[in-house]
């Protein structure tokens, strides 16, 4: 029972909480580089408190899921303003963003020397700038992990910049800021978040304090995601799905993932899809191809017991079993109307190189069964 659990160095949680970066702020420095989505206008009473607190604002938009110019260029904005830490405020988009800035700026080189399977994949030497994470979506639980995804747009894929220097310093929880997100961003961003629940919860090396955050994640899903969606002005239930990504990310962090995230990278490579819209849609396929690969290779397996128990967590019942599990998922993406993947571009042309892409990537060794290539060809259909 040996394990590590590594998190953000200080999580404040609750709504009302965005008021409290300025006094934290003002003992990081006095210049910042607030690394936003595409318009930093939801960031305008941050930009005031940061300004009140007597702190320089200078903002960098990232218009969709940061590609390596992306971090680049906001290195070089940092650095041409003499920033001394950032701020990275909205969705998973800008806080990798905002993370892989902060990292690369004390350390030299190209992001390249740093990066895995298409870089050199070189540890980097110095701790990152301070770094306060803002999420302003419930999903991916970035403000607590220790990697930053990135789109190589010359390479078609998507990779991970990792290390244990990117945790941010603070990560600050807000549920209030998910009030505005609209119902099919709630859907997509919620069901990515039960994604990184399940799969550390089911993977081949859990912990038990992963598995806590686990459980309490999943069965807050299961409570309050229809509610969020429905009316996105329920504090109770943004609240419920806020703390469930926050869970979310601290799991994956400390935990392995699966064959969702192993397939979801190359996708998001091929597809001008959001992660979360990809994880939302492959997760009940990959559940269901996972369970019969079990029962097919390894009936013995304790992964069994763990699908059984994230049944019972989703659907309230104590006497479902694993497929009652798929079954309430299936319901919940039809309901949530999450759009197959033939939506985002895919073609049943694509789907032998990118399930053979996906048998390398790093995510499938967490996965409770070994999947051939031959079943993750069959979930890509499924999903289309």
């Amino acid at each position: 029972m040996n394990f590590e659990f590594a998190s953000a160095n200080r999580v404040l949680f609750g709504p009302g909480t965005l008021r409290e970066v300025g006094p934290v702020a003002v003992h990081l420095g006095n210049r910042t580089l607030l690394v936003t989505g595409s318009s930093s206008g939801r960031a305008s009473s941050l930009v005031r408190q940061l300004e009140l607190s007597g702190v320089t604002v200078f903002s960098f938009n990232v218009p969709g899921e940061p590609t390596l110019e992306t971090v680049r260029s906001g290195v070089a904005r940092a650095k041409e303003n003499g920033c001394g830490f950032i701020v990275a405020f909205g969705g998973g988009s800008a806080i990798d963003a905002g993370k892989a800035i902060a990292a690369l700026l004390p350390n030299e080189g190209d992001l390249l020397d740093y990066l895995e399977v298409i870089g050199k994949g070189r540890p980097l030497a110095e701790p990152s700038l301070p770094c306060i994470a803002i999420p302003t979506t419930a999903g991916t639980g970035s403000e607590v992990t220790r990697n930053a995804v990135l789109t190589s747009v010359e390479h078609g894929v998507k990779v991970s910049l990792r290390s244990p220097h990117m945790l941010p310093r603070l990560a600050v929880v807000d549920p209030e800021l998910c009030r505005s997100l609209p119902p099919s961003i709630t859907a997509a961003t919620g069901i990515d978040a039960l994604t990184q629940l399940i799969e550390p919860y089911v993977c081949n090396s859990p912990n038990p304090l992963t598995d806590a955050l686990c459980r309490e994640g999943i069965r807050r899903v299961a409570v309050s995601l229809r509610r969020a969606c429905l009316d996105g002005d329920d504090l109770d239930a943004r609240a419920d799905m806020s703390l469930a990504s926050l869970f979310s990310g601290m799991a994956l962090a400390n935990a392995r993932l699966g064959a969702v995230h192993g397939l979801a990278g190359p996708l998001g490579g091929a597809l001008s899809a959001p992660h979360g819209a990809i994880c939302a849609r492959l997760l009940p396929f990959v559940m269901e191809a996972n369970l019969k690969a079990i029962e097919k290779r390894a009936p013995g397996s304790p992964a069994l017991a763990r699908y059984s128990a994230v049944a019972r967590l989703l659907t309230g019942n104590e006497a479902a079993g694993p497929v009652d599990g798929v079954l309430w998922l299936r319901s919940l993406c039809s309901e949530l109307e999450i759009p197959a993947l033939s939506g985002h571009g895919l073609s049943r042309g694509m789907i032998p190189a990118l399930a053979s892409q996906a048998m390398k990537a790093s995510s499938m060794k967490g996965n409770p069964v070994e999947l051939t290539e031959l079943e993750l060809t069959h979930i890509l259909e499924q999903a289309m």
